[in-house]
């Protein structure tokens, strides 16, 4: 009696013992599964496509947050940044009082000119203090797709590329400069939920509040501070794929325009970008999406110096 009763408690012991063991292995699994399911491509979003040097996408758009879905189907590395227009300004003003001063301003420094590239600058129109850079995708690499999430008030706006030929001219000279009108009408979207929040700052640089690991990532963007660097560039944000080959000096000169041989085609070697956010106003949050494989990365932002002021962060996805 007493032996059959030792034997049933001994076998209902192993039961629950492996019930258990069981149950703590399958836990992480369903929470991995969980946490991969929430973050899904988004479905509602504006499509803007890059076959050469151009903007393939839709005229209006609404107001509010907006998911843009850009395919650089080219051969070359590009970004798209949203101008806001002051009002009564349009892509012929860009044309006419605009575009020549960044072409001569910068044939003087491909030529060696610096100094005076730049106070050829000083042409550009009173107005032009009155643009608003209102966010975009980040660079991204030929037959790669960026997904980029920013809010926009009501008005009339610019999608531009200013990456250079290989001859220094810029790409908003070649044809990257669509019109967009953004309307009074509200998309209703909500903004996707992050799950690591980068703060972007002029003064403290890239810092971000969780571990980034691999696989499928939104990252949300807040401006935390803004304002015009030495190349009268605002600061944004930039993830980079380094190979162990890429030089990490190489990359930071390479994001600098006012540089002849900086934002030119081609990108340095073992560079491969994967969008980002581009310039904001101050407290001003944009997200982008990624799929993250193992590797070394690295945010950047556009503008001269970029690791002495904290904005070229450098980590490691492991497998």
């Amino acid at each position: 009696m007493k032996s059959n009763l030792f034997k049933t408690l001994f076998f209902l012991s192993i039961i629950i013992f492996w019930s258990c063991k069981n149950e703590k292995k399958t836990k992480p699994i369903e929470e991995t599964t969980q946490i991969e399911n929430v973050i899904q491509d988004p479905t509602n979003v504006i499509d803007v496509v890059t076959n050469n040097m151009d903007f393939i996408s839709v005229d209006t758009i609404p107001s509010g947050w907006n998911t843009f879905k850009y395919d650089n189907r080219s051969n070359e590395t590009h970004f798209f940044l949203l101008d806001k227009y002051p009002e009564g300004k349009t892509v012929k003003n860009a044309i006419s009082d605009i575009a020549p001063v960044f072409e001569e301003g910068m044939d003087l420094i491909n030529e060696g000119k610096a100094e005076e590239g730049f106070a050829a600058f000083g042409k550009l129109p009173e107005w032009y203090g009155q643009i608003v850079f209102s966010g975009g995708s980040g660079l991204i690499a030929p037959k790669h797709t960026s997904i980029t999430t920013v809010k926009l008030d009501p008005g009339y706006y610019i999608m531009e590329c200013y990456v250079k030929m290989p001859n220094g001219k810029f790409h908003t000279l070649m044809g990257m400069a669509k019109p967009i009108v953004v309307a009074n009408e509200d998309s209703g979207n909500e903004p996707p939920k992050a799950t690591v929040n980068i703060t972007l700052s002029g003064i403290d640089g890239i810092s971000y509040d969780n571990q980034i690991t691999g696989g499928k990532q939104i990252f949300s963007v807040f401006v935390k501070d803004q304002k015009p660097h030495e190349n009268f560039i605002w600061h944004d944000i930039n993830l980079v794929k380094l190979e162990d080959f890429a030089s990490e000096d190489a990359l930071e000169a390479w994001m600098d325009w006012s540089d002849p041989k900086g934002l030119i085609t081609p990108v340095p070697n073992g560079v491969t970008f994967l969008g980002g956010v581009n310039d904001m106003p101050a407290k001003s949050t944009g997200y982008f999406y990624t799929d993250l494989k193992p590797g070394k990365y690295a945010f950047i932002s556009e503008i001269p110096n970029s690791k002495q002021k904290g904005m070229f962060k450098s980590f490691t996805v492991s497998n």
